[in-house]
C-alpha cells in the first residue's frame, strides 16, 4: 500500500483508493462482539465463492460417486485451510502488502516477479473451467425454466449481465450480492439435509461414521482430490482474501507499520475482527458442504445416479424434491441460480483485482494511480468472463470443468501453504506474530495440506 498526507487517490467512478494508507482513515477497532460482527464482510464475499461449484457439483458428485466414505476429506478441507487463510490476512493487514506483494517475497526463481506469482496466473487460467462450468449450469437451470431459450442463448446473456454488475460497482456491491447469496442457499440446503436424516432409506447413521474413518475411496479419487482443492478455502480463495481485507479497510484502519505500542493494538485489534471474519464463514461453508456432500451421498449414491455433462441439473435436483418434495423443485432453480452465478460474480470480482495487481508489479501502472488500477481491472473483468464462456462452448460437461478445475487449485495448495510459513517466519512484524498455538496451528494445517498431495501425487505416477 501507498502512505499519504494527503486525501487518497479517488477512481473516475469517485471511489476512494482502498490501497493507499490516510491518516485520516485510520481507526481504532470494535472491542464488543457485536462491534465486530459489523465489521466483518471479507469471508462472505470469500463464502460465496466458496459456496458454488465446488459444492453443488463437485461435492455432491463426490457423494454420488463414493458415499458417505470420503466425507473426512470434506471435513479435513473446511477445517485445515482457515489457519493458512488467516496468516497471509495477519500479513496483509501488518505490512499493507498485497497478497501477490507477499508471496513475490519468497526465495526462488523469477521473471519480473516470482515463481509463485506465475503459478497462481497460471492456476487462475485453469480454474476458468470452473467458471466456465458455472455459466452452463446456471444456463441449464434457465433453460429448465424458459425451455425456449436454449443453454447456447443464456450463456452470453449471462455474461453480458456480469459485465454490468461487475465494470459499474466496488466492494460494497460485491459484499452486499455475496450475503444474499450465502444467506439464501445455505439455509435450505441445510433443511434439506436435516430433512434426510428422518429418512431411512437414504440415511444410516452407520454410513455417515465410516465416513469418518479415513479411508480413500479408490474409484473416486480424482473427485475426492478435486473436491479437496476446492472445497472449503481453495486455493484461488487463499490469494482473494488478502485482497478483500484490503477492499473492506482492515490494513488501512491500521495505519502503517511503525512499531508503536499504539499501531500494534490497532494491527492486533482489526486482526481480531478478521480472525472473527474467518469462523464466521467457516461455520457458514462448512455446514453447507457437509449439507451438499451428505445430500449426493443418501440419496443420488443410494439411487446410482452420478451427474454428468447435460443431465446435471436434473440429476442434482433430486436432492431437493426427494426430501422436500416435488414442490421443491423451483426453490431448487432460485437456490442454482443463486449458488453459481454468485460465486461466478464474487470469484470473477476478485481475480480481476490480484491480476490488476499484476499488472500493477510487471510496471503497467504506478501503484499509486487508481485510475489505472480499476481501468486494468476491468481489462481483467472482460477476459475472466469472455474466456470461461469460451470455455463452456467447447467442452458443455460442467462436471468435467469443476473437476479440472479443483486439481488445478489443490496442486497449487502446498506451495500456497510453503509460503504463508516463508511470511511467518521471516517477513511478518514481531509485534504481531501469533503465539505458539496458533502457530503450531499454522504448521500443521500446511503439513496435512502437503501430505495429502504429496500422497495424491505419488499414486498418480504409478
Amino acid at each position: 500500500m501507498n502512505s499519504g498526507a494527503g486525501p487518497a487517490a479517488t477512481s473516475p467512478l469517485g471511489i476512494k483508493d482502498p490501497y493507499a494508507y490516510n491518516p485520516e482513515e485510520i481507526e481504532n477497532p470494535p472491542r464488543s462482539l457485536g462491534g465486530m460482527l459489523r465489521r466483518i464482510g471479507p469471508g462472505m464475499i470469500l463464502s460465496a465463492s466458496i459456496v458454488g461449484s465446488g459444492e453443488l457439483i463437485a461435492t455432491t458428485t463426490l457423494g454420488a460417486e463414493v458415499g458417505f466414505v470420503a466425507l473426512w476429506v470434506i471435513l479435513i478441507s473446511c477445517l485445515i485451510k482457515p489457519s493458512v487463510q488467516a496468516e497471509l490476512g495477519r500479513y496483509t493487514i501488518a505490512t499493507g502488502k498485497t497478497g501477490l506483494d507477499g508471496f513475490d517475497q519468497v526465495p526462488g526463481p523469477r521473471w519480473k516477479v516470482n515463481w509463485i506469482v506465475w503459478m497462481w496466473a497460471f492456476m487462475v487460467l485453469m480454474t476458468m473451467f470452473q467458471i466456465g462450468a458455472m455459466f452452463g449450469g446456471v444456463a441449464q437451470v434457465l433453460n429448465q425454466l424458459m425451455p425456449s431459450v436454449s443453454v447456447e442463448l443464456w450463456v452470453p446473456l449471462l455474461a453480458a449481465l456480469t459485465l454490468a454488475l461487475l465494470l459499474t460497482g466496488g466492494y460494497e456491491r460485491v459484499e452486499k450480492l455475496a450475503t444474499l447469496k450465502v444467506a439464501l442457499f445455505t439455509m435450505l440446503t441445510f433443511l434439506c439435509a436435516l430433512l434426510l436424516l428422518a429418512m431411512p432409506q437414504f440415511f444410516e447413521w452407520k454410513k455417515l461414521l465410516e465416513g469418518l474413518q479415513f479411508k480413500l475411496p479408490p474409484q473416486g479419487m480424482a473427485s475426492a482430490v478435486a473436491v479437496f482443492g476446492i472445497t472449503g478455502v481453495g486455493a484461488a480463495e487463499l490469494f482473494m482474501y488478502p485482497y478483500w481485507c484490503v477492499e473492506k479497510g482492515y490494513a488501512r484502519f491500521t495505519g502503517p507499520c511503525d512499531g508503536s505500542p499504539e499501531w500494534r493494538a490497532r494491527a492486533l485489534g482489526w486482526i481480531a475482527v478478521m480472525n472473527l471474519d474467518i469462523v464466521a464463514s467457516m461455520v457458514i461453508y462448512t455446514v453447507a458442504t457437509v449439507a451438499f456432500y451428505v445430500l449426493g451421498a443418501g440419496i443420488l449414491h443410494s439411487q446410482g445416479l452420478v451427474p454428468a455433462a447435460k443431465d446435471m441439473i436434473p440429476v442434482l435436483s433430486r436432492m431437493y424434491t426427494q426430501t422436500l418434495g416435488n414442490w421443491s423443485l423451483w426453490l431448487f432453480y432460485a437456490g442454482a441460480i443463486a449458488t453459481l452465478y454468485g460465486t461466478i460474480f464474487a470469484a470473477t470480482a476478485a481475480n480481476s483485482r490480484v491480476y490488476a495487481d499484476l499488472a500493477r508489479m510487471l510496471g503497467c501502472f504506478r501503484a499509486d494511480d487508481y485510475a489505472s488500477r480499476i481501468r486494468w481491472r476491468n481489462y481483467f473483468v472482460w477476459g475472466l468472463i469472455l474466456v470461461p464462456v469460451a470455455l463452456f462452448y467447447g467442452s458443455q460437461s460442467p462436471v468435467f470443468m469443476v473437476k479440472l478445475g479443483g486439481v488445478a487449485q489443490a496442486f497449487m495448495l502446498p506451495v500456497i501453504a510453503v509460503g504463508a510459513l516463508y511470511l511467518r517466519f521471516r517477513r511478518l512484524p514481531p509485534e504481531v506474530a501469533p503465539g505458539k498455538t496458533v502457530t503450531s496451528g499454522l504448521v500443521a494445517a500446511s503439513a496435512v495440506i502437503i501430505l495429502v498431495m504429496s500422497y495424491y501425487a505419488m499414486l498418480s505416477l504409478r
